[in-house]
């Protein structure tokens, strides 16, 4: 059978590049930084009782991308059973830009423009941070749809298709 689905590659991509994408936004801003928490705008953390309301909320939204992750991971599971998915890494990895840029789109349009629940760099110049995370997910969505059209046409360094992972599977 040719190996011709790469749906299954793209979405399983998508689900593991916006969950990573989220985990390193709560990491980096929200744990190592501490610019911000999931609801810093509307309940300031300036108290403990505030900060343990705002960790909540970052807990909840990492288990959130937790279950993108598990999602993703069980999607790539099912599309390696498959004869019919082309196993390309630059389509997974075009995939992983690209759910990595929508989860900051999504999220930055969402988030930050219009519930304003918190801001990237909240403070003066907020704003700026905030358009910057947004261009971001643009260039991750571009970056990640030209490697998967790249991916189209994976080759092995003999110059034959790559054969899907299902054919190298003992029966």
């Amino acid at each position: 059978m040719k190996a011709t689905h790469q749906g299954a590659i793209i979405s399983s991509g998508i689900l593991l590049g916006a969950g990573l994408g989220g985990f390193a936004d709560g990491i980096l801003l929200h744990q190592i930084l501490q610019w911000h928490s999931m609801l810093s705008s509307v309940r300031p953390p300036t108290d403990l009782v505030e900060m343990k309301y705002n960790m909540l909320w970052d807990g909840l939204f990492h288990a959130f991308t937790w279950i993108m992750v598990v999602l993703g991971i069980w999607r790539l599971w099912a599309a390696g059973k498959r004869p019919d998915v082309p196993w390309s890494t630059r389509t997974l990895v075009g995939s992983l830009l690209l759910g990595w840029g929508l989860f900051n789109l999504v999220e930055g349009l969402i988030n930050h423009q219009l519930l304003g629940i918190h801001h990237v760099h909240p403070g003066d110049g907020q704003l700026v941070w905030d358009v910057a995370f947004l261009a971001l997910g643009l260039i991750q969505i571009g970056a990640g749809w030209a490697t998967i059209a790249a991916g189209r046409v994976d080759r092995t360094p003999s110059g034959h298709h790559a054969a899907p992972l299902a054919s190298h599977r003992r029966q």
